[in-house]
């Protein structure tokens, strides 16, 4: 009996099981850059698509294990999902040119409260410490109210449209100058967000019209048509109407197709702008081991310069205030 003991046989096995290896690397991030780009945000992927800028990190890991490996197709592969997704994701990283205007400065800070548990005095704090000229809210209820005025918010901030609720649908705009044409606006979803609104009189230029947005979020397979719907009624910005800021807790990152379609209208994502729009706003900020998106957003006219924006901590909340320090046109 001759017994074949070539190598060969266990080389092939061996190259097999690397290849195969290789394409289980690479499958998901290739599926994932496939579902980024052609806006397949439905059902369970809405909420996955929020961390989009991790599975982009580790595409690169997918495609080093490849060429190290000497998979060329796997390798090919990952490069094209590694181009797609850094692509998509890296440029939120660099700070985009803006408007030469020469209007007044605003400094407006947004806020999800967690059902109006938030840590009051730092809110104040921050409103004081920073100047802030406006302040948007989300769920924000009555005794979030009475504890900001109690803190001197009604003083910081005199000019006000509130609609504080129990819970979480609540919603406020706050302003150093004098607020018109306010009112509340009603989402769909399962929570019922409402949204405050208003236009503010900014000595120096032309008026601001100012809304707090909270569309419904997608918890649940039949809350995601509400949240789409809800982000497709958000106001657009136009170039032939006056100018809008629309800031809160959108309950979608830009990886998700409704955003990104709401920003064509006319607006510029702040935190995009200036470089910061990978930076986390909600997640592990009160406990939960969840890994940080940005889903709180600052979205301004594109005839508004965006000049800084940072984000904060708030204590009793999963999320982070953002403030944006912008710059209007002249009026």
């Amino acid at each position: 009996m001759i017994v074949d003991r070539s190598p060969f046989p266990a080389t092939h096995r061996a190259r097999r099981i690397g290849t195969g290896l290789c394409w289980l690397a690479v499958a998901p991030a290739a599926a994932w850059a496939v579902v980024r780009l052609a806006g397949l945000d439905r059902g369970p992927l809405v909420q996955a698509l929020a961390f989009t800028p991790y599975v982009a990190g580790g595409s690169l890991l997918a495609l080093v294990l490849a060429l190290a490996l000497r998979r060329w197709r796997p390798a090919a592969v990952a490069a094209v999902a590694a181009v797609a997704l850094l692509g998509a994701v890296a440029p939120r990283a660099l700070p985009a040119a803006q408007p030469a205007t020469t209007g007044p400065t605003v400094r407006l800070l947004t806020a999800n409260l967690l059902a109006g548990g938030a840590d009051a005095g730092t809110l104040v704090e921050l409103v004081r410490r920073h100047r802030v000229d406006v302040l948007t809210v989300q769920e924000f209820t009555p005794a979030a109210q009475a504890d900001l005025d109690r803190l001197g918010l009604d003083r910081l901030l005199p000019h006000r449209q509130l609609n504080a609720q129990d819970g979480t649908p609540g919603s406020g705009l706050y302003s150093r100058w004098p607020i018109s044409d306010a009112g509340i606006r009603h989402n769909l979803g399962g929570w019922g967000f409402s949204q405050a609104y208003g236009t503010v009189s900014v000595p120096g230029a032309p008026p601001v019209r100012v809304e707090s947005a909270h569309p419904s979020a997608p918890y649940a397979l039949d809350q995601v048509g509400f949240w789409r719907t809800d982000l497709a009624a958000q106001p657009p910005a136009t170039p032939h109407d006056g100018l809008r800021i629309l800031a809160g807790d959108f309950n979608a990152t830009l990886d998700h197709g409704p955003l990104r379609a709401l920003v064509r209208t006319g607006y510029v994502d702040a935190a995009d702008a200036t470089g910061r729009g990978l930076v986390g706003t909600w997640g592990p900020y009160d406990g939960d081991l969840i890994p940080p998106v940005t889903i709180d957003h600052v979205l301004v006219d594109r005839r508004i310069a965006v000049r800084e924006l940072t984000v904060h901590g708030l204590p009793r909340t999963d999320h982070r205030p953002v403030l944006a320090t912008l710059r209007l046109p002249a009026g």
